[in-house]
């Protein structure tokens, strides 16, 4: 049995991530344990990432270690750098939920837009791409959109809202290699953005996924 940890800070991917793991792993004997803690991106979202945050997100994660488990996901973006910066001091293996999908991104071309819900996810997202796209040669032209009218409704669990505004902002992008949707909540959206926009469009959950896979040995 293979056992995994799942740290979140938005309920909507709270309650939707481990299906995904357990649809994608379905011959696999899956012990999963679920934290939520959503103070870490609505603060973040205010004040920035601060020491007190980075304290509290590395204690989390050594709790989770504790738990024996096989790999731990962070599935919030806000948290990448973070994350990268805590890996050195967890032993169990930690992947950023945006690791693999940044990757795919920066390989579509320079011109890309990141659409997203909440402002302090721009500059880990943004940070993340450059960083990839540097390790293979790579300039980028970054744009950024944050509705944060759609952050709210997520909050409350408004999803149609959400989704709609997210469509509608996506009717004015034009003219780029790659759109990167930054935060997991926004990913049930990906086919249809690129359908609304006819541009390469990226989220991060399936990306991790299969990242998650490789790593545990799953066919």
């Amino acid at each position: 049995m293979k056992t995994i940890g799942l740290l979140h800070t938005v309920p909507s991917v709270l309650a939707t991530f481990e299906g995904r793991l357990r649809t994608a792993i379905p011959d696999q004997e899956l012990m999963i344990h679920n934290t939520m803690d959503s103070f870490l991106a609505s603060d973040a979202n205010i004040h920035g990432f601060t020491q007190e945050n980075l304290n509290r997100l590395y204690y989390i994660l050594k709790a989770l270690e504790l738990e024996h488990a096989d790999l731990i996901v962070v599935t919030c973006s806000t948290l990448t750098p973070s994350v990268e910066r805590i890996r050195p001091f967890i032993s169990t293996p930690l992947v950023a939920i945006d690791d693999a999908m940044a990757e795919k991104a920066v390989r579509q071309g320079e011109k890309i837009t990141i659409l997203a819900t909440a402002y302090s996810t721009i500059g880990p997202t943004s940070t993340k791409l450059r960083n990839e796209a540097a390790k293979i040669g790579n300039s980028l032209e970054l744009e950024d959109i944050v509705c944060e009218e759609a952050y709210t409704a997520i909050k409350k669990l408004d999803q149609k809202t959400h989704d709609d505004l997210l469509k509608e902002i996506a009717l004015s992008i034009k003219e780029k290699d790659a759109i990167v949707l930054a935060q997991a909540s926004m990913a049930h959206l990906e086919l249809e953005i690129r359908q609304i926009t006819g541009i390469p469009t990226f989220s991060s959950p399936d990306s991790c996924i299969a990242r998650v896979k490789e790593i545990l040995g799953v066919i």
